[in-house]
């Protein structure tokens, strides 16, 4: 029997579903990929009013300063000497569950970070893990949809998260990271902070840099096993929450260490893995951590609707001296999320205090639209150029143009001579210890074990296999003992 085609909401079949278009192998995405902003625009308007995803969250406010010079790598003003402080607001955030979920569940957790620098807000928007299971922003809706409630069912299922993973062999690494022992964080102070994707840095003289960022908590790791986060969640299904407000009314103010690492942009094109791939990490050996400063939360909101459900987050809001990379999953969020806050929040988001610039003013020609505040006055005009002495222009970007070459088109990402989706996870599985190995396998078959679908368990146990031989075989042997009781 013939499959159905694959269309569009207009009816057109559809070339590509794994492989936004790109400008040339490796090239930045799009604007004409049709296929693309329909789903991301589509997938953003699907629930009100919460967030899609990252809808149970936590924040506070603090500061960042800059303990070690950087200068040499970017000419952001933020960063430009050591002492010098900036007001942060950081959100934190489970993925999957809806706002009426538990903190301590097995899931990422968000690590969204608010800068309000002097030359506008600059958002960092990452995780607590390095890597991500997907590389390519089009399979985004596809992966939330499978990890997210059953449209009949009304629940998550086993079949659809391990079912989508089956078909995902680059999502090994993070499923390994998500079932190894860092996959239920004790609370939110108790974690790190990865700008997960690459970026681009920029210092006065043009260079460029790609760079990847490392918040290490400076209160020590610490998680919870599956079963003490069962208990927790009887006892207590806003313990992270509670956790961060207690800590900072008390004084005990968490804080995290800001590390870089920084690739300087001609390796890019020939290191052994793609730099840009957001299933991958660079290794330490190759570009170790460099300090750069130090955040630390102090306030919490007086309001957590206001401040932490309206807190917008765009990985798009860079400053002087700091821009995107080619990095597929970035360049598509560059887009889905400023548009998701759009939908959710009104065109006029920005206005809202905790979203608006507090160390310097939005100077724009953007007016009217639900809940507009920012007429300026009878005499401010709303196009440009004018005559009134309105904002003009600079001419200087705020980073270095990333070089394209090559045909517009679906591309694979470019493979580099370690591309395969499973050395990393690999890798990781043989840095754990023992007692590590044993909890991760306990954690992965006791999802594995309660699909449905044989086919399914076998692609995912061949990954397994493919990462690691011991790994693969342990997660093959606990998922038949499971199935066998």
């Amino acid at each position: 029997m013939s499959k159905r085609v694959l269309t569009t909401e207009s009816g057109a079949p559809v070339a590509d579903n794994q492989n936004s278009a790109s400008a040339g192998v490796g090239g930045p995405l799009l604007l004409q990929d049709q296929h693309l902003l329909e789903k991301l625009a589509r997938f953003n308007r699907e629930r009100i009013p919460e967030r899609v995803v990252h809808a149970r969250g936590s924040g506070a406010y603090g500061h960042f300063e800059v303990t070690d010079d950087v200068t040499g790598f970017t000419n952001a003003d933020f960063l430009a000497r050591v002492g010098k402080r900036t007001e942060v607001f950081l959100r934190f955030s489970t993925v999957a569950d809806s706002l009426g979920g538990a903190d301590a569940v097995r899931d990422p957790r968000g690590f969204a970070v608010k800068f309000y620098t002097e030359e506008g807000n600059y958002d960092l928007v990452g995780n607590n893990t390095p890597v991500f299971f997907i590389k390519d922003p089009i399979k985004f809706p596809d992966f939330i949809h499978s990890q997210k409630r059953d449209p009949f069912t009304g629940r998550q299922e086993p079949d659809n998260v391990w079912d989508f993973w089956a078909h995902s062999p680059e999502a090994t690494h993070q499923v390994t990271w998500l079932m190894g022992d860092r996959g239920i964080p004790a609370s939110y102070r108790h974690m790190n902070g990865y700008g997960s994707h690459t970026y681009q840095w920029t210092n006065a003289e043009g260079e460029a840099f790609f760079v990847k960022y490392h918040f290490k908590t400076n209160q020590g790791i610490r998680s919870l096993s599956s079963e003490q986060a069962a208990e927790l969640v009887g006892q207590d299904p806003n313990s992270h929450q509670t956790d961060l407000l207690q800590a900072i009314e008390r004084g005990v103010h968490p804080s995290w260490t800001l590390y870089v690492q920084l690739m300087p942009a001609a390796e890019a094109a020939d290191y052994r893995f793609n730099p840009f791939d957001l299933t991958k990490v660079w290794s330490h050996r190759d570009y170790p951590l460099q300090r750069v400063g130090r955040l630390v939360l102090d306030r919490n909101p007086d309001n957590v609707f206001a401040e932490v459900e309206q807190a917008a987050f765009s990985p798009n809001n860079f400053v002087p001296g700091i821009g995107p990379s080619p990095d597929k999953m970035l360049q598509g969020r560059l887009f889905a999320y400023a548009d998701a806050h759009r939908y959710r929040l009104g065109v006029n988001h920005t206005l809202l205090p905790v979203n608006a610039p507090k160390a310097t003013t939005a100077q724009n020609y953007g007016r009217d639209g639900l809940m507009a505040v920012n007429s300026q006055g009878r005499y401010a005009k709303n196009y440009e150029p004018n005559s009134y002495d309105g904002p003009v222009e600079t001419g200087r970007p705020l980073s270095a143009p990333l070089a394209v070459t090559g045909h517009t088109g679906t591309h694979e990402a470019p493979l580099h001579t370690k591309d395969d989706p499973f050395v990393q996870a690999g890798d990781l599985y043989r840095l754990m210890s023992e007692e590590e190995r044993q909890r991760l396998v306990a954690n992965i078959a006791g999802g594995l074990a309660q699909v449905s679908r044989d086919d399914v368990i076998e692609k995912n146990l061949a990954h397994f296999h493919a990462a690691d031989p011991e790994y693969g075989r342990r997660v093959e042997e606990a998922v038949r003992a499971l199935r066998e009781d």
